[in-house]
């Protein structure tokens, strides 16, 4: 059926070359060096999180010529795990390329069927409301994609390798969509409370097992709370730390300033510092 994909141009070749290019390089790697060649997909789990992270850090300080670089480290990783996959049989890189196309097309209908939808649309614009209806759209797509899957596998599908504020915020997304949720972002709130209480009663108590599994269950109320708030928990506690981290180089600064050092200061001190540099901070 026609529809709004046949209108990408063809002049996709060019980057199609360059990826071919490192698809052919990477192939001779494997075939001619000797640390290449020894690689698995288990052995390149590191590294490929690793190039992630550090194209993260890229995006955030804005060094768009580190990325640049760090984009082709992060793809350079994906060609590599894809050419294994070739290597054993399981699949191509052209697989891998063409389900993304596909997957992509489908859950986009509002882009590329043929009958164009603009009830997205409001007066010719996209407001907050209609990425809400797109990105609805898309969990109604993907749930038809999934219909053997029960609520819980879909939980646990949820990867245990991301970083765990994510991870849980995810999990609750998913528990959410099927109604298992407060009514409330106030029973939220005194789900903290609750959690803390605990927490306190475990500390004082001096079992270190129990401690972790309500710190835990703390953490998780607070994300909970962040997800009600559409706050995204790992970038919120991200500015928390460097907010923290501006803050201690202020400290420091200040320190220096009256000649004195930092691990020779009573807490006091510190603590005026700390006052003085969250003063300087507004």
């Amino acid at each position: 059926m026609k529809n709004r994909y046949a209108y990408i141009k063809e002049n996709r070749e060019a980057a199609w070359d360059a990826f071919e290019r490192l698809n052919e390089i990477i192939k001779i790697l494997r075939a001619e060096c000797p640390w290449d060649r020894v690689q698995t997909h288990e052995t390149l789990i590191n590294p490929m999180i690793e190039e992630a992270y550090e194209a993260v850090n890229a995006i955030k300080k804005k060094d768009f010529e580190n990325l640049k670089e760090e984009l082709g480290d992060v793809l350079l990783q994906v060609v590599f795990h894809g050419i294994l996959a070739e290597e054993d049989k399981k699949f191509t890189l052209s697989d891998v390329v063409n389900e993304e196309c596909e997957k992509m097309i489908r859950r986009h209908p509002h882009v590329f069927e043929e009958e164009y939808s603009t009830d997205l649309a409001e007066n010719g614009n996209f407001s907050t409301k209609s990425v809400d209806k797109v990105l609805e759209k898309w969990e109604n797509i993907k749930r038809k994609e999934h219909l053997n899957v029960s609520y819980c596998e879909a939980l646990e599908n949820v990867p245990i390798s991301l970083p765990a504020l994510m991870r849980s915020q995810k999990v609750q997304k998913k528990a959410s969509s099927v109604g298992f949720d407060w009514e409330r972002v106030d029973d939220a709130f005194l789900k903290i409370e609750e959690e803390s209480l605990e927490l306190k009663e475990a500390y004082s108590l001096g079992a270190q097992e129990d401690i972790e599994e309500e710190l835990g269950d703390l953490l998780f109320s607070v994300v909970n709370v962040a997800r009600f708030l559409k706050v995204d928990s790992e970038r919120a506690l991200t500015k928390a730390t460097d907010k923290f981290i501006d803050r201690f180089r202020t400290v420091e600064g200040l320190a220096e300033s009256e000649g004195a050092n930092l691990k020779d200061m009573s807490l006091t001190e510190l603590d005026r510092l700390w006052h003085l540099a969250k003063v300087q901070g507004k």
